[in-house]
């Protein structure tokens, strides 16, 4: 599985151009492999359906799904409708009711969200502190913010800018996606991939 841009388009372009490298041999370049299974995701209750691209290496010939940095890995719902609910919550202090009401999803779901971001906010605020200070060297100390979902979610802000004023604009919560490997709510034992 590797991250991509999110418009279908342009990964295809790139993809046929041999431009993504192999993540697993870092050697050989992917190439067209079909489609994988198509995915019914949510945004705000309304249902988006992708159809991740699949790639494979003409070096170690493994196959790799590319997934739109819309999602996070085994998560149905938008990166961005995830991002927005961690930030009301954590910290404009709204409700879990007004929040989950907003994303339109069981407040079970976004206890879920809630109880991973809080496990791993240190992990989370050391990436991507790391990040910004890689976008922008001369970038002082990110400022604490009280608790450590909150110090988390201010280095995601943080890297994001820093990321914009050097690449260009993007989401915030698709470079998150991007950044995390799409991993930012997943297992505790899947380490975040600082990459290159």
């Amino acid at each position: 599985m590797m991250m991509v841009e999110p418009e279908s388009d342009r990964v295809e372009a790139r993809l046929v151009a041999g431009e993504y490298a192999c993540p697993a041999c870092r050697v050989g370049w992917l190439r067209p492999w079909g489609f994988a299974r198509p995915r019914a995701l949510r945004d705000r209750g309304r249902e988006v359906v992708i159809q991740p691209r699949r790639s494979r290496c003409g070096s170690c010939l493994v196959t790799h799904v590319l997934l739109p940095t819309l999602v996070f890995l085994r998560r149905r719902d938008l990166a961005e409708v995830i991002g927005e609910a961690l930030r009301a919550r954590v910290i404009e202090a709204t409700s879990r009711a007004k929040v989950a009401e907003a994303a339109r999803v069981h407040p079970d779901t976004l206890r879920g969200w809630l109880r991973r971001f809080a496990a791993r906010a240190p992990e989370i605020r050391a990436e991507f502190s790391t990040w910004a200070h890689r976008f922008d060297a001369g970038l002082g100390a990110i400022e604490a913010r009280g608790s450590p979902a909150a110090d988390a979610l201010e280095a995601i802000g943080v890297a994001a800018a820093a990321a914009a004023r050097r690449l260009g604009p993007s989401p915030v919560w698709g470079f998150v996606a991007g950044a995390s490997g799409g991993l930012l709510l997943a297992n505790t034992s899947c380490p975040l991939p600082l990459r290159d």
